[in-house]
């Protein structure tokens, strides 16, 4: 048997062992770090070569000088190479509008007046700025859509299309979305006792802008029916197209009575804000304006909507015009749309609060674009009421001061007026008896 003496490692040496391990154990972890950090610093060294190789940014030198000259020569000139007609088409508005728009944004908005960059060379000029802009949101484009022709790059057309937003709406959003005024008032008025429903001043309505971007933990919170997500726009509109009132924000799953529950569109008169009105309906005097609204709405005194299943010549009679003119807001939709194609095709955009300044600008322009045009396709000559002040029955209190101030109990009396289901069912019986008596005798 082989002696064991020979064994280093007997039981009686613990303490050798136990060093000889430490060594041992010491040895190979030393090296296992070595051998690590040797690897991680191949890779680094590898990696920052790969980064000192990685090409720069193209710089792409895109002459927009020559794009500013060619612009002026197409709709610009004296002798523009493009007619007046073409040049509304494409810009949807006429040449005046569009340049008195342009002056009054290099006059007051920093980013739109021409400079010169660091080297001297001439920035790009406020037509070369603005043309971009209109055109994304005419056409709905991308951004590097206008980079053959205008000479400007996607992040410069994203950058005009932002700035051209924000100037359009802090400049001309007071006047051109404002609330009416007495004077406003007075016209709406006339036109809708005209038309046969004195004291209506509008139509009210929503429609649905699909929100292609949306964050995907929104989606089921915007989204319903088609199963794409939407932004809800509660608008007003009067004969002539004008949009008065425009509440843009809602989440898509809400129907127009869960928007109306938010929307501050009654906030002026709950307020004491509002003019004093009157008028007189089948011999009765009211002061409480109203909309014309489709059969959802609730049947409140500032709502009337049609009869569904007329029964009898003047329910009829009264279905075919108050549908007739309620088609107003609906009118009023399909041109903004057809006016600015960015929303009517699904919005790109992530941040909600940019895809509310486009439509709030679009909004603005379109309003301008009616008030330019408005004479050439209304049905009806302002002018004749204006002579003839006194026929109608309609008037607006001018004497009656907006600065009184109001309390809580006056604003729940004012409140509970416009939600009385009882004086929206007389209001709506004076009106049927009115139309049937203006135009019964026709059919």
């Amino acid at each position: 048997m082989a002696s064991s003496s020979h064994n280093t490692f007997d039981g009686s040496n613990d303490d050798n062992f136990d060093q000889y391990f430490d060594q041992q154990f010491d040895q190979y972890f030393d090296q296992i770090v070595d051998q690590t950090f040797d690897n991680l610093s191949i890779h680094n060294g590898i990696q920052e070569e790969k980064r000192k190789k990685r090409k720069k940014r193209v710089y792409i030198e895109r002459n927009r000088a020559e794009g500013d000259v060619c612009l002026w020569n197409d709709y610009f000139s004296e002798t523009p190479t493009y007619p007046h007609n073409l040049f509304g088409r494409r810009f949807r508005m006429n040449k005046s509008l569009f340049t008195r728009i342009v002056d009054r944004l290099s006059n007051e908005v920093q980013f739109f007046r021409e400079k010169r960059d660091p080297l001297g060379r001439q920035s790009l000029s406020p037509l070369q700025k603005c043309t971009p802009a209109i055109h994304v949101l005419a056409y709905g484009n991308a951004a590097d859509a206008v980079d053959e022709y205008l000479r400007l790059g996607e992040t410069t057309t994203r950058s005009c299309l932002e700035n051209f937003v924000e100037g359009i709406i802090n400049l001309f959003g007071d006047e051109y979305l404002r609330r009416p005024t007495p004077a406003d008032l007075q016209r709406l008025l006339d036109i809708g006792e005209y038309r046969g429903f004195p004291g209506m001043i509008g139509s009210i309505d929503c429609m649905h802008w699909e929100w292609k971007n949306c964050p995907t933990a929104w989606k089921g919170q915007y989204s319903r029916g088609s199963g794409k997500p939407t932004i809800v726009l509660e608008a007003v509109a009067s004969y002539d197209l004008w949009i008065w009132h425009a509440f843009f924000g809602p989440p898509g799953t809400l129907n127009d009575i869960n928007v109306l529950d938010r929307s501050p569109v009654f906030d002026d008169i709950i307020n004491g804000q509002a003019p004093q009105v009157t008028y007189t309906v089948n011999g009765r005097e009211c002061h409480m304006t109203y909309y014309l609204t489709d059969g959802i709405y609730p049947r409140w005194t500032t709502f009337i909507q049609s009869i569904p299943i007329p029964q009898g010549p003047k329910a009829v009679l009264f279905a075919q015009h108050q549908e007739a003119a309620r088609k107003d807001v609906e009118r009023a939709f399909g041109v903004l749309q057809a006016r600015f194609a960015i929303i009517k095709n699904p919005a790109f955009f992530w941040d909600k609060v940019k895809i509310g300044k486009m439509m709030r600008a679009c909004i603005i322009l379109h309003n301008m674009i009616v008030e330019d045009e408005r004479d050439g396709y209304t049905q009806f000559d302002v002018s004749e009421f204006q002579l003839a002040e006194d026929n109608g029955s309609s008037h607006v209190d001018l004497a009656y001061s907006t600065d009184i101030p109001t309390n809580i109990a006056n604003m729940m009396g004012v409140r509970t007026s416009i939600r009385d289901r009882q004086m929206h069912q007389q209001l709506k019986h004076d009106l049927v008896e009115h139309i049937w008596r203006k135009y019964g005798n026709n059919n």
